[in-house]
């Protein structure tokens, strides 16, 4: 991560976890560029996206008529909670709600989760690899927290305002979800359609930014706090190894927290903007 020559400082150690793996091959400032990818995110997003995937194929292929094992067990109490807060606020048809739902909690509660692993563990392997292609390991830069992104949470909050709308439509028709946009919540005058307009299209895009900023702000400053542990332990001293460890294990058992808890907020969102998409106005 640094040259043999000297050891990293306290802002080169941050900015140096805090840099993407991505296409254009060298450290990128901005945090939103659509003209970039961040591979390791996107490696990240997939790898998790399969072992959830995986989990619930081997749940699946698990289920007997018998006892459910905890494996089974604790995966069938996942889908029906999922399941139960769906049909609470969604008032409709469930058949592709659900499984969005549930793909939206498994899928980031394992994204988030990655920030429970050492700090160090996969970009030092990545650094070893990237050094052994005969390339210079100080740029071999690897973040595996893909919610830590913001790109990749405004992506997935996009998905989200796509299904509102398209719910929208489905439930209202083309005609009522239009008649919608410019007649709530000030009433269907023609003076206050613009104003009505104005404001459907603030209130969809604060949701969608919302939504995606909320996820990235909780696991970015987890990501952070976890970074400035670790400092904790470069100084070489009794103190420092201790505190490195005690603050470590603190802030990860609280994280676990924060994991579960910024998945289970997404999931009910996505619910939520769901189910006013069926609501009449």
């Amino acid at each position: 991560m640094a040259d043999a020559a000297h050891a990293p400082t306290a802002s080169e150690y941050i900015v140096h976890h805090l840099t993407h793996f991505n296409t254009t091959g060298h450290a990128q400032e901005k945090v939103v560029d659509f003209s970039v990818i961040n591979v390791d995110t996107v490696f990240w997003s997939v790898a998790m996206g399969v072992l959830g995937a995986f989990f619930m194929w081997r749940a699946a292929k698990a289920v007997t008529s018998g006892v459910p094992g905890r494996f089974v067990g604790a995966v069938e109490s996942i889908v029906e909670f999922v399941h139960e807060q769906a049909r609470s606020i969604v008032k409709g048809d469930l058949t592709y709600i659900a499984p969005l739902a549930l793909v939206s909690f498994v899928w980031i509660l394992l994204m988030n989760t990655m920030d429970l692993v050492p700090l160090d563990l996969i970009p030092k392997a990545w650094e070893l690899f990237y050094g052994a292609t005969g390339r210079d390991p100080h740029h071999a830069y690897m973040r595996v927290v893909p919610t830590a992104d913001l790109n990749a949470t405004l992506a997935m909050s996009l998905v989200v305002l796509g299904a509102s709308i398209y719910y929208g439509i489905k439930i209202k028709g083309g005609g009522g979800f239009v008649h919608e946009l410019f007649s709530a919540p000030f009433g269907a005058k023609l003076v206050l359609a613009p104003f009505n307009f104005a404001l459907q299209l603030i209130e969809y895009a604060a949701k969608t930014v919302s939504l995606g900023m909320r996820l990235f702000g909780n696991m970015f400053a987890g990501e952070l706090v976890f970074m400035l542990i670790a400092l904790l332990g470069a100084t070489a001293t009794w103190w420092g190894f201790g505190l490195h460890f005690l603050t470590g294990l603190g802030w990860a058992i609280f994280h676990i927290l924060i994991v579960v808890l910024q998945a289970f907020i997404f999931m009910m969102l996505t619910l939520v903007y769901i189910g006013q998409a069926h609501e009449h106005h």
